[in-house]
């Protein structure tokens, strides 16, 4: 055939085709992107221990907690479960974050396909001024997942130390 013919037919077919670049071929790697799994929550110093984020308030930096999360893949072919239980440490915004790159046959978006529980616990204040715990357990979440980048965000609910004595001149009875 003409190479100019060629040339001139090939958009044609081109359109009735779903065509994809080739991909070199990794072995090991799955058709699936790999799942990236966050878990993160804050700390704050509920000043006028009232259980809850006030003006007075403020996040602790240097607080720390413990991370307890479960991830259990179901599929026809395999049940696997995951445990994890790590030690975290507030940064200066009061946030602690655990990173999970990936977990090999753990589509995390797929709400069918994996069973999470995630649980913080408080251990320690980093300051005196702020250190008996109010809210020292917490295994409520709330998860954003994004199917596209297969990215799950759980964020836990906020935990908190409060001072010894309550300030009656700032937060009254």
């Amino acid at each position: 055939m003409n190479p100019l013919t060629m040339l001139l037919i090939l958009p044609f077919f081109t359109q009735f085709l779903e065509v994809e670049p080739a991909r070199p071929k990794v072995l090991g790697k799955t058709k699936f992107p790999i799942s990236q799994i966050s878990v993160m929550g804050f700390v704050y110093c509920d000043f006028c221990s009232n259980n809850s984020f006030s003006r007075h308030s403020y996040f602790l930096p240097g607080a720390e907690v413990k991370v307890d999360c479960m991830f259990k893949a179901l599929s026809a072919k395999t049940s696997e479960q995951i445990t994890l239980s790590v030690n975290r440490t507030t940064n200066k915004y009061g946030m602690y974050k655990l990173e999970i790159p990936s977990i090999d046959g753990i589509r995390c978006a797929e709400d069918s396909e994996v069973v999470s529980t995630c649980q913080a616990n408080l251990i320690g204040s980093s300051t005196s001024s702020c250190n008996v715990p109010g809210y020292k357990s917490t295994s409520n979440v709330v998860a954003v997942k994004a199917r596209r980048t297969n990215l799950c965000i759980y964020s836990l609910n906020a935990l908190n130390f409060r001072p010894t004595k309550k300030d009656i001149t700032l937060c009254g009875k």
